[in-house]
């Protein structure tokens, strides 16, 4: 086992390396708004384009886009465009390479920690609260990208109906569009305000609509798509076509209620049965730790633990397929 020396010297390395992450990370953030004010400046007339390159030499040659810069510890994760596209859909203010980063931070924590403060079983403890403190980012990823798109989801109805009275009343639809970003709340706004913006800088209205669908995993949203690319070869009225959507996803998400009204037994019931053996895990280990050794010490222990670790994982799954009920 190593030593408290060797751990300290350790620790404070990553502390260090942290330190110097968020320093060098503000700073590249405070350079490249200076950047941008600069090139507002001479956009609107304030700054001429050699005072431009005399401040910033590099202004006139910048041929990567802003998102695909990285500061100095980001790039060193490789890009995964999947987990890049999961965490845009979650619109938190971190990069995937951050999330990554505060992952595997987070993970040595929680591994050194219960060493250096000499919990007992130090290694099994410490590699639980690795997992449990690694899994805090990803979790926090996880928990905005739902909501998020349960609040789009619970929107698209009102907006589709909005863009059909947008319609009715002598708009187009990239109009239409316009309307939803400016009379609705975010994420839906923010979105059907980028197809606007796409549209408003020449990309066909087809394929900005493709490109929403492919941001956002959403059932409801792809028959949209598809019902104005259909109509816009083929013809008809999309503004009925639009209101039948709404109108299908309003009853839709009545009976989602329901379900939802129906099932909480079950969910909670789920949720107690899942969490008791750990609470009850826990309480005896504080009451009498030497009572429950047994479970990891003896060879019989340890199947019966993971006999039941697995029984709980085929329960968790099997209550979770009853109570999902898919409309």
């Amino acid at each position: 086992m190593a030593s408290p020396g060797m751990i300290f010297a350790f620790c404070l390395t990553i502390f260090v390396m942290g330190v110097a992450y968020l320093i060098q990370d503000v700073m590249f953030r405070v350079q490249q708004g200076r950047k941008m004010g600069r090139r507002i400046d001479r956009l609107a007339g304030n700054l001429s384009a050699e005072e431009d390159m005399l401040l910033d030499p590099a202004a006139g040659f910048d041929l990567i886009p802003e998102e695909q810069k990285k500061g100095l510890f980001a790039s060193f994760v490789p890009d995964m465009p999947s987990f890049a596209k999961y965490v845009e859909q979650a619109a938190v203010p971190y990069t995937a390479n951050q999330i990554i980063l505060g992952v595997a931070g987070l993970g040595i924590l929680g591994f050194l920690a219960p060493q250096l403060l000499r919990f007992p079983y130090a290694l099994a403890m410490s590699v639980t609260f690795a997992i449990l403190l690694g899994s805090i980012p990803l979790l926090y990823v996880w928990w905005m990208r739902r909501g998020r798109l349960k609040k789009f989801e619970g929107q698209l109805g009102e907006a589709l109906e909005l863009v059909a009275r947008a319609l009715r009343a002598g708009h187009s639809l990239a109009s239409g569009m316009n309307v939803v970003q400016t009379e609705m709340p975010t994420p839906i706004s923010k979105e059907f305000g980028r197809v606007f913006e796409e549209q408003n800088l020449g990309i066909p209205i087809e394929q900005a609509l493709r490109n929403l669908s492919d941001r956002i995993p959403n059932l409801d949203l792809k028959f949209f798509v598809t019902a104005v690319c259909i109509q816009r070869q083929t013809g008809g009225d999309l503004a009925e076509i639009l209101d039948k959507i709404g109108y299908i996803i309003r009853e839709r998400f009545k009976i989602m209620g329901m379900v939802q009204a129906l099932t909480g037994e079950g969910r909670l019931s789920g949720v107690v049965l899942i969490a008791m053996p750990f609470a009850l895990l826990i309480l005896m280990m504080q009451i009498s730790p030497g009572y429950v050794d047994d479970l990891w010490v003896h060879p019989m222990g340890r199947q019966m633990s993971l006999g039941a670790i697995i029984s709980m994982i085929v329960g968790a799954w099997w209550i979770n397929k009853i109570v999902n009920i898919k409309i």
